[in-house]
């Protein structure tokens, strides 16, 4: 039996602050308290020297390109960098090569993650025009979910069928996240756009061509459509102020129907970024204006948006400097994701119980993870250590990446993550990935 003691953490959890240990007998919390001693010879103290203790996060949202495009990333290179990030567990998306849209290749991915992920794992299963009678032999434990691309993506798996829409919404039990933008309206932008000026449009029309308008219109059928079926909806990536209305705070989290997601990108980054950054910051839905990423913070703060996730997709560094119609959108974010809000949090625009709500304890009840989220007598111990007064700059040399790049190059964070614990097992100390894999597949209380 391993065994292990964390001692002087400042915990966060569960709303407040508290000074005190954390204790773990086989990657399971065992007890939490102001002072805890424990005389057997063969346990592991770690001493958090007053630095904060976190529950792992859990990323809703991740690309991680394998099978078939790990020319960009995989689930081993890509799970370190996220439990370098803090993030202990991960939700991975369909859009790979094959589609994950058959039970089959669900299977070979959970078995891919199996050997070689870092962190925790789940997938979301693929809805097309065509497998709905796939989604409906789908065991609701089996995966985190269903996920849509009402917008064309990396890896096109556009369901724009109104027909197999609606039976999907009206056939699944599961949480069926959902990838909006106007297909139609984007085309027509796009035609405006590549008749002025070929395939080199300035990036900073990038929101211009997936624009407000294409968002809003998605985004309000898909909750149309939910509210009409009675489905479980979640929408991914908001990105635009007028979405806002679309979402409430006037019930608790765990009775919602219609919940959704903002993107780390979408709360740093704006359209005033595009100078510097270029299509490095090139993502579908677009970063849009400051005054966009205002109401995303407010609407963050206030509980209408439940979840902070990354939507991390790596693309090489080749890739993304190609001219604008040519540039793949998305980018890497998973290693930098809670740095990034811990400085947002350093500026006091966010506390960091509220971080912890939205990366860690929301996603959990959002997809009803099993024991994961929270620091919890009972609950796997997925853990990280922040020291917030440890200054350091991203560079290439410290980028785990496969792509070797980061939007974030060259930003300082005042934050650094110096410890990160898997099941119980320390996975990341100090920018160093521990070789031993710890990463289990994520369950489900359904």
């Amino acid at each position: 039996m391993e065994k292990v003691l964390i001692k002087d953490a400042h915990i966060v959890n569960e709303g407040s602050i508290i000074h005190g240990d954390v204790y773990i007998e086989d990657g399971i919390i065992k007890e939490i308290n102001s002072s805890i001693s424990v005389k057997s010879p063969d346990v592991h103290i770690f001493d958090a020297e007053g630095r904060h203790l976190l529950p792992g996060v859990i990323d809703d949202q991740v690309h991680f390109r394998e099978p078939g495009l790990t020319h960009k990333a995989d689930i081993g290179s890509e799970s370190a960098a996220a439990v370098a990030g803090g993030i202990t567990s991960f939700i991975e998306m369909p859009n790979t090569n094959p589609q994950t849209t058959t039970i089959e290749k669900l299977e070979e991915k959970f078995a891919i993650a199996a050997e070689s992920s870092y962190a925790n794992y789940s997938f979301m299963f693929g809805g097309t025009n065509d497998n709905l009678e796939e989604i409906k032999k789908l065991d609701k434990k089996a995966c985190a979910g269903l996920k849509l691309f009402l917008g064309s993506s990396t890896g096109n798996m556009l369901v724009d069928d109104e027909n197999v829409l609606r039976e999907i919404f009206k056939s699944t039990d599961l949480v069926i996240s959902v990838h909006c933008e106007d297909e139609e309206t984007i085309r027509k932008n796009m035609e405006i756009y590549t008749g002025r000026y070929g395939d080199d449009i300035p990036i900073n029309l990038h929101p211009i061509i997936r624009s407000e308008e294409a968002c809003y219109l998605s985004s309000s059928k898909a909750i149309a459509l939910a509210k009409e079926t009675g489905a479980r909806l979640h929408v991914f990536h908001l990105s635009t102020a007028k979405e806002m209305e679309l979402f409430t705070n006037k019930i608790p989290l765990k009775d919602k129907k219609i919940t959704a997601e903002v993107c780390i990108h979408h709360l740093w980054f704006s359209d005033a970024d595009y100078d510097e950054k270029g299509t490095l910051i090139k993502w579908n839905p677009a970063v849009k204006t400051q005054s966009d990423q205002d109401a995303l913070w407010e609407a963050l703060l206030d509980d209408r948006l439940d979840v902070i996730a990354t939507d991390h997709a790596p693309h090489t560094l080749k890739e993304k400097q190609n001219v604008y119609t040519k540039a793949p959108s998305g980018g890497p974010l998973v290693q930098h994701a809670l740095p990034a809000m811990l400085e947002m949090y350093h500026e006091e625009k966010i506390s960091l119980e509220k971080i912890v709500e939205k990366m860690c304890h929301n996603p959990a009840i959002l997809f009803d993870v099993e024991k994961r989220g929270f620091i919890r007598p009972g609950y796997h111990a997925d853990l990280v250590l922040v020291d917030l007064n440890n200054p350091w700059t991203v560079t290439k040399e410290n980028i785990l990446y496969k792509c070797k790049w980061s939007p974030f190059e060259g930003s300082t964070f005042k934050s650094r993550i110096s410890h990160t614990f898997v099941n119980g097992k320390l996975a990341y100390k100090n920018f160093k990935v521990y070789d031993e894999r710890h990463g289990q597949r994520l369950t489900f209380d359904r």
